[in-house]
């Protein structure tokens, strides 16, 4: 089946990262004791200096544009220092909802950033390796459609989910850490954010960006620039379903990151 072996690799990737997050957050260390401060020398909060891995961590969220280009109320981080995580929050309270230019904007920049490229190479190499898709065939030929079709997926798939059907429903498509809590409850927050989502008004409402998304883009990829072979219903269904659990293991990871960030610094 199309992609399947594929999908079943870049899972069982995501949920190894995950269930190593797990030891990460346990160990993380207890805040210090609040540093007490005479009464009458209210100044003396305002001049303690920030530690330098507290800004560094900081810095990685952003919240206006920078030299780069950044769109306001995103972030500037990348998932391991490498994939983008631009639609990721952590430590964010109230924060503006995106406008529909922002939107396309940031999934633009995530979408087409240099990382992407070799990540779907990568893809593309399994998949001809396991000659899934034999309609594509073999050699450089077979590789290069694979390697188109990786791309197109991934793109259709992220403009989808994060910047038309968010547009077009008002419901914002960024992921909001919640950082607190035992290492289960922050799990089942994490997965929860496939069904849940935040709107433009503030309040948390039913993701059918993220389900009417995905579905849309496996229609289109299936039906359209795929083998003909591969262009039925139980195939698009396993893609959608690929798709959600691939975006559910990578909210688990989302979570977790600024752990695991913190104990690669130390």
């Amino acid at each position: 089946m199309r992609r399947s072996r594929v999908n079943k690799f870049v899972v069982l990737l995501l949920a190894v990262a995950a269930n190593g997050a797990k030891g990460l957050a346990q160990d993380k260390p207890d805040a210090p004791a609040p540093k007490q401060t005479d009464a009458l020398s209210p100044q003396s909060s305002s001049t303690e200096k920030t530690p330098a891995s507290d800004k560094s961590d900081k810095s990685k969220n952003v919240q206006g544009k920078d030299g780069q280009g950044q769109t306001a109320g995103t972030s500037n981080d990348r998932l391991f220092f490498t994939l983008p995580n631009f639609l990721t929050l952590e430590n964010a309270n109230e924060v503006p909802p995106l406008t529909a230019g922002q939107k396309f904007k940031v999934v633009g920049r995530s979408s087409f950033d240099y990382v992407q490229y070799p990540w779907y190479g990568f893809l593309a190499g399994i998949s001809q390796a396991e000659n899934s898709e034999p309609g594509y065939g073999q050699g450089a030929a077979g590789y290069g459609k694979r390697f188109g079709a990786a791309i197109a997926d991934g793109t259709i798939e992220n403009f989808m989910t994060s910047a038309v059907l968010p547009s077009l429903l008002r419901q914002d498509p960024r992921f909001f850490q919640s950082g607190k809590g035992s290492f289960w409850h922050r799990t089942g927050y994490a997965m929860s954010r496939v069904i849940i989502t935040r709107g433009d008004s503030g309040h948390s409402q039913a993701n059918f960006s993220e389900v009417f998304g995905s579905a849309i883009s496996a229609g289109i990829s299936t039906y359209s620039y795929h083998p003909r072979a591969d262009r039925n219903l139980r195939n698009a269904a396993s893609v959608w379903g690929s798709q959600v659990g691939y975006d559910t293991l990578t909210y688990v990871i989302k979570e977790f990151w600024p752990d695991i960030r913190r104990k690669l610094h130390k």
